[in-house]
């Protein structure tokens, strides 16, 4: 009997969903389709689906093929293909070794060693163990940025950035494959607890207990509206040119390009908290290159402004001025913003969240709230992220 890639690939999943230390993972497994393809050179995922190449598997042992089917899925339930979306287009080699490292940290600490063999070309590095994707790009950057002769290493796979599911992905369509995921990994992690198992490793416990990662999610905010008017559909047509009978697509969002800070300034911000904000704004900034950047200091009211322009972000850091330092009271800033006749593509409230009253938020725009203290905090409109800092 011939024993295909196909057959293989089944058996190790079955297999997979067997073992106590990975049969945690069988609704990722389950999630999606997972297929050969005579042309892919060794294995992807867009986030959702996964594919294995033919040859490549063919050269894999049992327990290599096991690996790689871990490895395609970790990629899953850590949600790389969608959070690394617009990082992968910038720096893609150094992004698909972040994620490498993250995912074969937690295949190599698996407890049955020879159950799991990583193929040839795995990055792991024991200095990245239990560290985030997050942070294990991090410190790659800072190695790069301080050895000239710094070189990216290959990964053992291609990565399906923008690819599959993770095209065009709407806003919706991503809350819901979330949610999926961290629902299978909610279903694993009590299934290998009632099995006497560990559960799930660290770094998936500290993505469903609600760690959030407050720059993935400030990156992902600005890109998702900065970069929105770049982008075009015809699920909805350009009203202003149907009258001469033209159907041309719309603009998903018709971007003015102009992003708001919102910088509270009363006095329980630490320099450390300011610091580490101030360096994500300004990355943001050089990675996506908006029109115009506005800075307002604000107490009870908007005390100050200060106005960035494309091409000069590198100057922000020498030259903020912060201004203000009394009570808070957010309401102050879109009233300040109707006042002045302010628009802009989204904003960004950075503040401890400790106000003398409710907030009042009278403005459609796009709103982040990133807060670094007050966990209780509840806003009328926007995403709020909460002990960020």
């Amino acid at each position: 009997m011939i024993i295909t890639e196909e057959m293989r690939l089944e058996k190790a999943h079955v297999q997979l969903m067997k073992h106590p230390d990975t049969a945690l993972y069988t609704g990722i497994f389950l999630m999606g389709t997972s297929t050969i393809c005579d042309k892919t050179p060794t294995a992807y995922t867009d986030g959702f689906n996964k594919v294995y190449g033919r040859e490549f598997v063919k050269n894999c042992s049992d327990s290599q093929l096991r690996a790689l089917i871990m490895h395609e899925n970790l990629h899953v339930a850590l949600k790389h293909m969608t959070r690394f979306d617009v990082e992968f287009k910038e720096e893609p080699q150094l992004i698909n070794m972040g994620t490498d490292y993250a995912v074969n940290d937690i295949i190599t600490h698996i407890p049955d060693k020879d159950f799991l063999t990583l193929p040839e070309g795995g990055l792991v590095d024991e200095k990245y163990h239990l560290w985030s994707a997050n942070e294990i790009i991090r410190n790659l950057r800072q190695q790069r940025d301080k050895d000239p002769d710094f070189q990216p290493q290959d990964s053992m796979d291609d990565h399906g950035f923008g690819e599959g599911e993770s095209a065009d992905m709407t806003r919706e369509k991503a809350d819901q494959m979330s949610n999926q995921i961290d629902q299978k990994l909610r279903e694993g992690g009590m299934f290998a607890s009632k099995q006497g198992g560990d559960g799930l490793p660290k770094q998936l416990r500290d993505a469903l207990e609600g760690k959030v990662d407050w720059k993935a999610v400030m990156s992902e905010f600005v890109t998702s509206h900065i970069r929105g008017g770049d982008e075009y559909t015809f699920r909805k047509y350009d009203k202003r040119r149907i009258m001469d009978e033209l159907y041309l697509p719309s603009t998903i969002n018709e971007s003015i390009e102009r992003l708001l800070i919102e910088w509270d300034t009363s006095g329980s911000i630490g320099d450390e908290e300011s610091s580490a904000f101030l360096g994500h704004l300004v990355s943001i900034c050089n990675m996506l290159n908006p029109e115009e950047v506005v800075i307002h200091w604000w107490d009870t009211q908007v005390a100050g402004e200060q106005v960035f322009t494309k091409g000069n972000y590198d100057n922000m850091k020498k030259l903020l001025k912060p201004m203000g330092g009394g009570g808070t009271d957010p309401n102050c800033i879109p009233k300040y913003l109707k006042d002045k006749n302010i628009d802009a593509t989204c904003m960004v409230v950075f503040t401890d969240g400790y106000f003398y009253g409710d907030v009042n938020w009278d403005t459609n725009i796009p709103t982040l709230w990133l807060v670094t203290e007050n966990e209780s905090l509840k806003v009328p409109k926007g995403k709020i992220v909460k002990q960020c800092l």
